[in-house]
Protein backbone atom coordinates (compact mmCIF):
# COMPACT_ATOMS: atom_id res chain seq x y z
CA UNK A 1 0.00 0.00 0.00
CA UNK A 2 1.87 3.41 -1.11
CA UNK A 3 1.61 5.93 1.92
CA UNK A 4 -0.17 9.12 0.38
CA UNK A 5 1.20 11.39 2.78
CA UNK A 6 -0.98 14.09 2.16
CA UNK A 7 -4.62 11.79 3.52
CA UNK A 8 -2.43 11.58 7.15
CA UNK A 9 -1.81 13.66 9.55
CA UNK A 10 1.51 14.65 11.09
CA UNK A 11 -0.04 16.10 14.65
CA UNK A 12 0.65 12.59 16.30
CA UNK A 13 3.97 12.01 15.11
CA UNK A 14 6.26 10.49 17.62
CA UNK A 15 9.05 12.42 16.02
CA UNK A 16 7.55 15.37 15.98
CA UNK A 17 6.56 14.70 19.84
CA UNK A 18 10.11 13.96 20.57
CA UNK A 19 11.64 17.18 19.23
CA UNK A 20 9.24 19.10 20.82
CA UNK A 21 10.89 17.59 24.26
CA UNK A 22 14.69 17.45 23.34
CA UNK A 23 14.88 19.71 19.97
CA UNK A 24 16.44 22.70 21.31
CA UNK A 25 20.47 21.94 21.16
CA UNK A 26 21.31 22.41 24.71
CA UNK A 27 18.39 19.73 25.66
CA UNK A 28 20.44 16.88 23.78
CA UNK A 29 23.74 18.44 25.30
CA UNK A 30 22.85 18.04 28.42
CA UNK A 31 21.59 14.28 27.86
CA UNK A 32 25.38 13.90 26.73
CA UNK A 33 26.76 15.32 29.70
CA UNK A 34 24.27 12.92 31.37
CA UNK A 35 25.55 9.82 28.76
CA UNK A 36 28.96 10.76 29.78
CA UNK A 37 28.29 10.34 33.33
CA UNK A 38 27.42 14.10 34.51
CA UNK A 39 25.02 13.93 37.35
CA UNK A 40 25.25 17.07 39.72
CA UNK A 41 24.68 20.54 38.00
CA UNK A 42 28.46 22.19 38.18
CA UNK A 43 29.11 18.88 36.13
CA UNK A 44 26.72 19.66 33.22
CA UNK A 45 27.60 23.51 33.46
CA UNK A 46 31.46 22.42 33.00
CA UNK A 47 30.99 20.27 30.22
CA UNK A 48 28.22 22.33 28.25
CA UNK A 49 29.41 26.14 29.25
CA UNK A 50 25.22 27.54 28.67
CA UNK A 51 23.86 29.97 30.78
CA UNK A 52 23.03 28.86 34.39
CA UNK A 53 19.37 29.75 34.14
CA UNK A 54 19.24 27.80 30.40
CA UNK A 55 20.80 25.30 31.96
CA UNK A 56 18.26 25.08 35.02
CA UNK A 57 15.38 25.26 32.57
CA UNK A 58 16.95 22.52 30.02
CA UNK A 59 17.26 19.63 33.39
CA UNK A 60 13.47 21.33 34.61
CA UNK A 61 12.35 20.09 30.91
CA UNK A 62 13.96 16.79 30.94
CA UNK A 63 12.89 15.94 34.56
CA UNK A 64 8.95 16.83 33.79
CA UNK A 65 9.43 14.62 30.92
CA UNK A 66 10.65 11.90 32.50
CA UNK A 67 13.97 11.55 30.82
CA UNK A 68 16.29 12.09 34.26
CA UNK A 69 15.21 11.97 37.64
CA UNK A 70 16.37 14.69 40.18
CA UNK A 71 17.64 12.79 43.15
CA UNK A 72 18.40 15.01 46.63
CA UNK A 73 22.09 14.76 48.43
CA UNK A 74 23.48 17.03 50.86
CA UNK A 75 27.58 17.45 51.29
CA UNK A 76 28.12 18.03 54.92
CA UNK A 77 28.00 21.72 55.86
CA UNK A 78 26.43 22.54 52.61
CA UNK A 79 22.89 22.94 51.66
CA UNK A 80 20.81 19.90 49.56
CA UNK A 81 20.97 19.60 45.92
CA UNK A 82 19.70 17.42 43.49
CA UNK A 83 21.57 15.32 41.00
CA UNK A 84 20.17 14.09 38.05
CA UNK A 85 20.00 10.85 37.12
CA UNK A 86 18.95 9.16 33.39
CA UNK A 87 15.37 6.93 33.89
CA UNK A 88 14.88 4.17 31.32
CA UNK A 89 13.53 6.87 28.97
CA UNK A 90 16.64 8.45 28.95
CA UNK A 91 18.58 5.61 28.22
CA UNK A 92 16.75 4.68 25.72
CA UNK A 93 17.19 7.96 24.02
CA UNK A 94 21.21 7.22 23.76
CA UNK A 95 20.96 5.27 20.53
CA UNK A 96 19.95 8.71 18.99
CA UNK A 97 23.13 10.54 20.25
CA UNK A 98 25.35 8.07 18.91
CA UNK A 99 23.64 8.47 15.51
CA UNK A 100 24.34 12.24 15.29
CA UNK A 101 27.77 11.53 16.64
CA UNK A 102 28.36 8.94 13.98
CA UNK A 103 26.89 11.69 11.06
CA UNK A 104 28.66 14.89 12.56
CA UNK A 105 32.28 12.47 12.42
CA UNK A 106 31.33 12.06 8.76
CA UNK A 107 29.86 15.35 7.64
CA UNK A 108 30.69 17.89 10.14
CA UNK A 109 33.84 16.59 11.47
CA UNK A 110 37.27 18.14 12.76
CA UNK A 111 40.06 18.16 10.45
CA UNK A 112 41.76 16.55 13.33
CA UNK A 113 39.03 13.92 13.70
CA UNK A 114 36.24 13.10 16.37
CA UNK A 115 36.22 14.96 19.94
CA UNK A 116 34.61 11.48 21.44
CA UNK A 117 34.74 8.11 20.61
CA UNK A 118 32.12 5.71 22.15
CA UNK A 119 32.94 2.29 22.59
CA UNK A 120 32.23 -0.80 23.68
CA UNK A 121 32.77 -1.32 27.60
CA UNK A 122 33.68 -5.17 27.12
CA UNK A 123 35.36 -5.08 23.76
CA UNK A 124 37.15 -1.70 22.95
CA UNK A 125 35.69 -1.57 19.15
CA UNK A 126 33.72 1.46 18.17
CA UNK A 127 30.06 1.89 18.62
CA UNK A 128 28.07 2.27 15.72
CA UNK A 129 24.13 3.24 15.09
CA UNK A 130 22.76 0.96 12.40
CA UNK A 131 19.58 0.32 11.17
CA UNK A 132 17.76 -3.16 11.06
CA UNK A 133 14.60 -4.20 10.47
CA UNK A 134 12.66 -6.47 12.55
CA UNK A 135 14.00 -9.48 10.73
CA UNK A 136 17.09 -8.55 11.69
CA UNK A 137 18.58 -7.11 8.13
CA UNK A 138 20.97 -4.59 8.77
CA UNK A 139 22.46 -2.10 7.55
CA UNK A 140 19.20 -0.33 6.25
CA UNK A 141 19.58 3.38 4.88
CA UNK A 142 16.31 5.79 3.99
CA UNK A 143 16.55 4.33 0.53
CA UNK A 144 15.76 0.83 1.93
CA UNK A 145 12.50 1.71 3.75
CA UNK A 146 9.10 2.81 3.10
CA UNK A 147 6.69 4.29 5.71
CA UNK A 148 2.97 3.26 6.47
CA UNK A 149 0.25 4.15 8.38
CA UNK A 150 0.68 2.63 12.19
CA UNK A 151 -2.27 2.01 13.96
CA UNK A 152 -1.80 5.59 15.71
CA UNK A 153 -2.00 7.02 11.99
CA UNK A 154 -5.17 10.01 11.65
CA UNK A 155 -6.61 10.92 8.46
CA UNK A 156 -5.77 14.29 7.86
CA UNK A 157 -8.45 17.30 7.66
Amino acid sequence: MDFDRSQWSGENCSAKRTLEIVGEKWTFLVLREAYYGARRFEQFHAGIGCARNLLTDRLNTLVEHGLLQRSPYQEPGARQRNEYRLTEAGIDLFPALVALMQWGDRWVADPEGPAVEITHRDCGQLVKADLRCSANHTGLTARDTVPRPGPGARRAG
